[in-house]
């Protein structure tokens, strides 16, 4: 196979994608003959660099697969490490384009807006020579594990909360209740669903030492600045929104509060259920959600918003509607790949039906026996080979926790040997190293909640 004169080799294609690119097998390939370094340094927040040391070809005739290289790679470590300040060291001409690229009106505007919501300044693409290259800043930080007193853990769902009442490690409480944070425009209803939630699992505990919450979103400290729960929020109400939390916190006393990713928090759910560290959780449900723990159970501060990060270098590629791009890992580790997949397989589903209906209709198939069905699984499970191909080649991984609805059921057993059985007969290496897995029942037990509790120190 062969991709912008770059041969790659794919012995198990996608069996309903036969035209899917996986970026980390391309990008292997590409490396083999690139000799000219250059470096990556993308900085954010507290003055912590990246610094990625790599290759490109540098000749006229492998222009534009050098450019796909580079701006595939930057892409990538936007939405997995996160920053505002990307300096690319070491060729102008590649930098020149980027910097047309990523501007309000380029073809990365989406990802430009983005960290201008993040960070609250402008992305910013500068041209250093290589030998300029930023020095590298990087800071694990302790996350959780905080098991003494009374604690609550708050998880923020886009179709329900939940809520745990936790003394001492053990969950004395726990609900579920139906909320529709991502249908309001005012504050006020995410504000009072939370507080309720918190007032319910403090009146079954004789006090309360710490307040833990896993909410989808990316957080400067407590403040959500990106976050799909409160999508129908004008950003002109956003002050709200960046300190809902700390603010619901205080009406439950003067207790520490600590707000994490929540797939972060389920990565931590799996660390603390296996006692390991050099976890990534995935969580495909309505988009694709990952968190990740290095080997002593710290985040690394990145964002790790992995839906919007490539994996899939074929140009015919499903488009993200919300990003604009494509190939980007939420059209392939989600309901919507299921969706995607459907008409491939053979299957027409009722537009009337919501993303989460037709995933049912699929995975009511797929109990039956139905062989169309059984395929759609199966391309999702050879995505998913080539793509921890991928995540490797960034993360340190030991453990690949797989959660969601997508994975429940026969479908879920489906992905998950189909992955393992690719990962096997062609990185046998990898597999040895990276254990790709559903969370066993001690994680389970643990569960996001109570993960949750834990992530606060008590004064």
């Amino acid at each position: 196979m062969r991709y912008l004169g770059i041969a790659y080799d794919m012995k198990h294609t996608p069996k309903l994608d036969p035209e899917f690119i996986p970026f980390g097998v391309w990008r292997s390939a590409y490396l083999k003959d690139a000799k000219k370094p250059i470096a990556i340094a993308i900085e954010r927040d507290k003055g912590h660099v990246s610094v990625h040391h790599t290759f490109i070809h540098g000749t006229e005739d492998m222009a534009e697969a050098d450019y796909r290289y580079v701006e595939r790679y930057v892409k990538f470590l936007l939405w997995s490490t996160g920053g505002f300040r990307v300096s690319i060291c070491g060729c102008s001409e590649l930098t020149k384009r980027l910097q047309k690229a990523y501007t309000p009106e380029g073809e990365r505007h989406f990802d430009f807006t983005f960290v201008n919501q993040l960070y609250e300044r402008d992305l910013e693409i500068l041209d250093l020579p290589l030998e300029s290259c930023p020095a590298a800043n990087e800071e694990a930080e302790p996350m959780g594990g905080n098991m003494d007193g009374c604690r609550i853990g708050f998880d923020a769902g886009g179709s329900d909360r939940k809520v745990s009442a936790v003394v001492d490690g053990e969950c004395v409480y726990s609900e579920e209740v139906v909320w529709y944070p991502k249908l309001h425009e005012d504050p006020e209803y995410h504000f009072n669903g939370i507080v309720e939630a918190m007032k319910t699992a403090a009146s079954k505990m004789p006090r309360v030492d710490g307040i833990g919450v896993s909410s989808a979103g990316v957080f400067v400290g407590n403040a959500p600045m990106v976050a799909s729960l409160f999508i129908k929020v004008p950003r002109s109400n956003w002050d709200k929104v960046k300190t809902i939390y700390d603010r619901a916190a205080a009406e439950i006393g003067d207790v520490p509060i600590v707000v994490a990713n929540d797939g972060d928090v389920s990565a931590l759910a799996g660390a603390m259920g296996l006692g390991v560290g050099n976890i990534m959780g995935i969580a495909m449900g309505t988009s694709e959600a990952v968190g990740y723990v290095d080997k002593d159970q710290n985040v690394l501060g990145w964002i790790n918003e992995l839906a919007f990060a490539p994996v899939d270098l074929n140009e015919k590629a499903m488009e993200d509607e919300w990003s604009g791009d494509i190939g980007v890992g939420c059209k392939y580790f989600s309901q919507d790949a299921v969706i995607k997949l459907a008409p491939a397989a053979g299957i027409e589903l009722d537009e009337s039906l919501s993303p989460a209906q037709k995933l049912k209709v699929v995975q009511g198939l797929m109990e039956q026996g139905d062989e169309r069905a059984a395929a759609i699984f199966e391309t999702i499970g050879a995505y998913l080979a080539y793509t921890v191909v991928l995540y490797s080649q960034l993360y340190n991984i030991e453990h690949m926790m797989m959660m969601g609805r997508v994975m429940s059921g026969k479908g879920g057993d489906t992905i998950l040997r189909v992955c393992n059985e690719i990962l096997a007969d062609e990185y046998p290496e990898l597999a040895k190293k990276c254990e790709v897995m559903l969370p066993d029942e001690k994680t389970r037990r643990v569960g996001q909640s109570v993960a949750a509790a834990s992530l606060p120190k008590i004064k």
